[in-house]
């Protein structure tokens, strides 16, 4: 069976695609959610094949959370919309496929035998052309908080998550992965475990053993390993 997470920010829609779904047979609705920031988390913590993607969603729409997905981990989208005036960005965007609501089960059947088809792994190479995040979007208590690129200081990635550090200092923790981050941002890799705002540094200190540490304009400190140190220094300027 294939196994797909469903979302939309409406829940009677996301009942009718729940009941097409379980009708058609061969499908395993292994998870829902009702926004971006939801189903990113689903998507990590689930792992489906496909996701039936609601297009117009609050704060972050399908197409801006499909470039917010770790293209080692990305399934098969299928687009959901009201309107079809997106239909042909939807495709620019690597979906593998686009559905009109109300969703005809003719449709959807003829959908759900390509993807029975084309279950071999998806080239995420297309994914990585994916166009570069302004914001990112972070889980907050009952809200969604979305950071500019710009703002942010740097990115720590911990063994409770990975958190985003404004240049108010705060922490603010987001689904989306290191890795993501990097390809999708400006931000610079600096150690295993940090991107750093190259805009936002202030000064490169050196340690012994040729490691050092990086000073942000709003005063915090960021590691910077051996092995990144050198193209750091050519990146700013530093012989």
């Amino acid at each position: 069976m294939i196994r797909a997470l469903i979302v939309d920010d409406e829940p009677p829609a996301l009942g009718e695609l729940r009941v097409l779904l379980n009708e058609a047979g061969d499908i395993d609705i292994v998870g829902e959610a009702g926004n971006a920031v939801e189903a990113i988390a689903a998507i990590n913590r689930l792992q489906p094949e496909v996701v039936f993607l609601d297009i117009q969603m609050p704060r972050i729409s399908g197409l801006e959370m499909l470039a917010m997905l770790d293209p080692a981990h990305a399934p098969r989208i299928v687009f959901l919309t009201a309107h079809d005036d997106y239909a042909v960005q939807a495709f620019e965007e690597n979906a593998f496929d686009y559905l009109l609501k109300p969703v005809d089960p003719l449709r959807l059947g003829k959908t759900l035998q390509r993807l029975q088809r084309d279950r071999a792994p998806q080239d995420v190479g297309s994914l990585k052309s994916a166009h570069p995040l302004r914001q990112i979007p972070c889980a907050g208590q009952n809200r969604i908080s979305l950071l500019r690129v710009e703002d942010v200081e740097y990115v720590a990635s911990r063994a409770s998550g990975v958190f985003v550090v404004g240049e108010d200092g705060k922490e603010r923790f987001t689904e989306l992965s290191l890795r993501t981050l990097e390809e999708r941002t400006s931000m610079f890799q600096c150690h295993r475990q940090y991107l750093v705002n190259l805009d936002r540094i202030k000064e490169l200190r050196f340690e012994e053993g040729g490691l050092g540490h990086i000073l942000t304009l709003a005063g915090r400190s960021v590691p910077v390993s051996r092995r990144f140190l050198s193209v750091l220094k050519e990146k700013l300027g530093i012989g």
